[in-house]
């Protein structure tokens, strides 16, 4: 492997596990406060069609993040309401959401585009362009490592190095925060919370609230940086993948980024791999190498599930005792 393929290797592994790290971010801030998130897939799937239809219709950009955040936010305060307020089972509420997303971004996009559920791309001005370009050509002057440096690290979208910033404020949230002891404490024993003076309830909103602004910013990376226009079912089952991440990275962002770039090289890697022939092997059927992320998830939840211990309180809706 020359220095150019280990660069753009890495580069297309970071590109393809940003909507992974942000979703794996939301659950875990979800789920550390004891609410189980399934609807991730449906959340990123929705946020991405409002960011192309905004987008389409208004041409700013601005517009468009605001209404993935907001849709994204809107669809967690719906999560909170059914299963925080008033009890619902944490599981069917996310499979609904889930389900909705499929279906309603189908109809809204024959509706309004009348393409077939998909919209027409956005402007050029509204996708993402690349950040440190002119340190890639520095860098590349490096012996040596330079050129597969400069490939690999630099001339990312924003959203590349913002995913990976936020990993750390999320981490700091979490373990060097009062917010995010009590946030924890939530997931593991809410009844000392509540005995604290604390609602559990606020304290799981405002995990939630979180939640839909990280999945917002999923959604609208698709299509801002990744494909210019929304297609039905584009998320592919990144929300259940970025699920797995999460129990496979112990319910710790930093665990979680690792996960998520261990399915982005995958991915990547996939993408690399068709139709080059193997040594033994011959040529590999396509569909073969698309399935690897998709295997690799069964395989990571079925051999840690196991070892993973969740939050004690998650999935419990908490009643406040009088």
């Amino acid at each position: 492997m020359d220095e150019v393929l280990v660069g753009t290797l890495v580069a297309s592994t970071l590109r393809v596990s940003v909507p992974l790290i942000l979703c794996a971010l939301a659950g875990s801030l979800s789920e550390r406060s004891g609410v189980i998130d399934l609807g991730l897939e449906g959340k990123m799937l929705l946020t991405a069609f409002a960011t192309a239809a905004v987008g389409v219709t208004t041409a700013s950009l601005p517009l468009a993040l605001v209404a993935a955040l907001a849709v994204g936010v809107l669809l967690s305060m719906l999560h909170g309401y059914a299963c925080v307020s008033h009890g619902g089972d944490q599981v069917v509420l996310g499979m609904a959401i889930t389900m909705t997303a499929a279906g309603l971004t189908v109809v809204l996009g024959i509706a309004w585009f009348a393409q077939g559920g998909q919209t027409p791309p956005v402007p050029d001005g509204l996708r993402l362009g690349s950040w440190l370009g002119g340190a890639a050509t520095v860098v590349a002057q490096v012996p040596v490592a330079g050129p597969a440096l400069a490939l690999a690290f630099f001339g990312h979208h924003p959203l590349v190095y913002g995913a990976l910033a936020l990993v750390a404020v999320v981490w700091w949230l979490l373990y060097r925060t009062r917010f995010g002891l009590r946030l924890r404490a939530a997931g593991e024993n809410p009844a000392m919370v509540d005995a604290a003076g604390v609602s559990v309830q606020a304290l799981r909103y405002q995990a939630l609230a979180l939640n839909g602004l990280l999945s917002g910013l999923a959604g609208a990376y698709l299509v801002l940086a990744q494909n210019p226009s929304f297609m039905p079912q584009m998320t592919a089952g990144r929300g259940y993948m970025a699920l797995a991440a999460l129990i496979f990275g112990k319910w710790h962002p930093v665990g979680a980024l690792w996960a998520c770039l261990l399915f982005g090289f995958l991915d990547a890697v996939s993408i690399r791999l068709q139709g080059a022939e193997l040594p033994l092997l011959g040529a590999v059927p396509v569909q073969a190498i698309q399935a690897l992320p998709y295997v690799l998830t069964v395989v990571l939840l079925a051999g840690f599930i196991g070892r993973a211990v969740a939050p004690r309180a998650l999935g419990r809706p908490y009643v406040k005792e009088h």
